[in-house]
């Protein structure tokens, strides 16, 4: 990219770059000097639950995933700075252009494909590295090699399948619906994320795990007892072997209407009693009940639409294109450098969205406290804690910007606050 070819929008992205970065950087390091500082001795608070060796391995494993982090925020910054003021997505648009009629639906399938296949690459080692490197040295992995190429395998004929088949009905619709397109997309995108929620439990997720039913009887009766309670239809209890590629653990629901599933890791089971499981589950259906998922989706759905047509907007004017390094326009180059660039905007309003994922943990908390027992739930988190290497003492600041959940003090004091 030229001087001269530089415009008012190119240097508003490089200081929003800038900023975005810096403030990661920051964060990061205030997160690993924190939690290191922290590392000799157990919180008062869980010093009769939690070993010291435990506490000592969360904390190095929270730094050695901030650093990994940190390593990777620069090394995508630099990629986004190659797209754009490197030219690498006009260099990109001149190889499709080279075999396929620009503008043209193949050219923007092309495009895409390129684009997304240098992010591969560059995102591989790093992937590699936390499953076989990081994940392992604190005895996290239980992945094979095999396993990891079969899981990348069948996400890249996904991306295919499903992927291709959608971005080219968007690009259709940007280039046939006029000047609204981008409420058109809107619907169509709005439709299709609600399509996947019906089919992910059932279609795609036995694509990569093997879902059983629950077969512990007196487990089995103890959560149909507490559906009962919630009043929650679930069309199935299964199990999931998430054991054969972590040791972390976890529960969830999935699934819309009938089609809602409870799954339980099989290495969550492992670790908690019944009653923790009955609070764990508790807390997760406080979610449905306090209709969280329906507000993210009414959440996304407002911020997608705005976000469409801003690009909207945008992608008529010259300067959007010029400024990030692009000679020449386009509804799929525009839907491109639009979805490259929206997080280094976006970024410092996070805090936002992360006050409202912990009103909502701290909303679900206090139904599981109301159903179940809120004590159990404590000792279920402080297992998890431990067993996730999770840290009680993260930053202050990096948790107001990246935790979805309340830190784990604050957390365990406003269940013990609620409990009878």
């Amino acid at each position: 990219m030229t001087p001269a070819s530089l415009n008012a929008f190119s240097l508003v992205f490089f200081a929003a770059l800038a900023l975005s970065l810096s403030l990661r950087l920051w964060l990061g390091l205030r997160q690993m000097g924190h939690v290191a500082a922290r590392r000799a001795a157990v919180p008062a608070e869980f010093a009769e639950r939690v070993a010291l060796a435990d506490h000592q391995k969360a904390a190095d494993y929270t730094c050695a995933r901030t650093r990994l982090g940190l390593l990777e925020a620069v090394v995508a910054s630099g990629l986004l700075m190659a797209f754009t003021f490197g030219g690498l997505l006009q260099a990109c648009a001149e190889l499709a252009a080279r075999y396929l009629e620009a503008n043209s639906y193949g050219y923007g399938l092309a495009l895409f494909a390129l684009a997304g296949l240098i992010g591969f690459g560059v995102d591989l080692p790093f992937g590699i590295y936390r499953t076989f490197k990081l994940e392992a040295r604190f005895g996290f992995n239980k992945m094979t090699p095999g396993l990891y190429i079969a899981d990348m395998a069948k996400q890249l004929l996904l991306t295919v399948l499903i992927g291709g088949p959608v971005l080219l009905a968007v690009l259709w619709l940007m280039a046939q619906m006029g000047a609204g397109w981008w409420f058109y997309v809107w619907l169509f995108f709005m439709g299709f994320n609600l399509l996947v929620l019906l089919l992910y439990p059932t279609l795609i997720a036995p694509l990569f795990n093997k879902f059983s039913p629950l077969e512990d009887a007196p487990l089995k009766a103890r959560i149909e007892a507490l559906l009962a309670r919630c009043g929650f239809a679930a069309k199935g209890l299964f199990v999931m072997d998430g054991s054969k590629r972590s040791a972390h653990g976890n529960a969830y629901f999935t699934g819309i209407g009938r089609n809602k599933r409870i799954v339980f890791f099989d290495t969550l089971l492992d670790k908690l009693s019944p009653e923790e499981v009955e609070a764990v589950l508790a807390h997760e259906l406080g979610h449905f009940k306090r209709r969280h998922v329906v507000k993210r989706i009414v959440m996304m759905a407002a911020l997608s639409l705005g976000f469409l047509w801003l690009l909207a907007q945008l992608m008529a004017t010259p300067w959007f294109y010029q400024g990030l390094g692009v000679a020449s326009g386009g509804t799929a180059m525009a839907l491109l450098l639009f979805s490259q660039v929206l997080g280094v905007f976006t970024f410092p309003f996070s805090p936002l969205f992360s006050a409202l994922s912990r009103k909502h943990e701290y909303e679900a908390d206090a139904y599981a406290a109301k159903q179940a027992s809120a004590a159990d739930l404590v000792t279920a988190l402080v297992k998890l804690y431990k067993d996730n290497a999770a840290t009680l003492t993260p930053d202050p600041i990096h948790s107001t910007f990246y935790d979805s959940h309340p830190p784990a003090s604050l957390r365990i004091a406003h269940l013990k606050g609620i409990a009878p």
